[in-house]
Parts: C-alpha cells; sequence; structure tokens
C-alpha cells in the first residue's frame, strides 16, 4: 500500500532542484578552470616568444653562441612547449566543451 503524500512531491522536486544546482555549479567551475588554464598558456607563451632570443644570451657561453646546434635546440624547446601544451588545452577544451562517450568523461574526472 503506497501514499502519495504531497510532502514526498517536495522532497523529490526539491532534491532535483539541488541536484541540477549542483550539476550546474559543477559545469561553471569547469568552464572557470578551462579559462583560467587558456589565460596561463597565453601568457606564458607570449612570454616564451618575447624572451626567446634572450635566453639565448643568457644561458650560453660565447662558445656556445656560434653553435646553430644549441639554436635549435633552444626553439624547439619553445615551440615544443606551445604544441604540447596546446594538445593538452584542446584535450581540455573538449572534455569541459564537448560531447564525450561515457567512459572518456569518467577518465578525465579521475
Amino acid at each position: 500500500m503506497e501514499t502519495n503524500l504531497p510532502n514526498d512531491n517536495l522532497v523529490s522536486e526539491e532534491f532535483s532542484r539541488l541536484s541540477k544546482y549542483e550539476r550546474a555549479k559543477t559545469k561553471v567551475a569547469s568552464i572557470k578552470s578551462f579559462y583560467n588554464h587558456a589565460l596561463v598558456f597565453l601568457v606564458i607563451n607570449i612570454i616564451l616568444y618575447f624572451l626567446r632570443h634572450k635566453f639565448v644570451f643568457i644561458l650560453v657561453s660565447k662558445d656556445a653562441l656560434g653553435d646553430p646546434e644549441f639554436l635549435d635546440w633552444i626553439n624547439w624547446n619553445v615551440y615544443g612547449t606551445t604544441i604540447v601544451w596546446g594538445i593538452i588545452l584542446a584535450i581540455h577544451a573538449i572534455t569541459v566543451f564537448g560531447n564525450l562517450p561515457w567512459h572518456l568523461k569518467k577518465m578525465g574526472r579521475a
């Protein structure tokens, strides 16, 4: 014998509303986290590109300045940082804004 009291409906509606609120709160937090990540990515990479030639003079001795392999190594590190971090940022964007299969979303939350 089931009784459907008015209070039962109120409780389930309140629970549903709170559940939606918590999901929305989590979604907003993940979006804010992505934008913070993107901002740090931009700032750090802009600094790396502007200071790329300064690194050469700070990090190397006069003997290494003429070594094209070492200069290429510095450039590859600057570009490599941008490429790898950009891929990570793209994955972050997909997990926040994209529709991923449920098993990939689980891996991102772990």
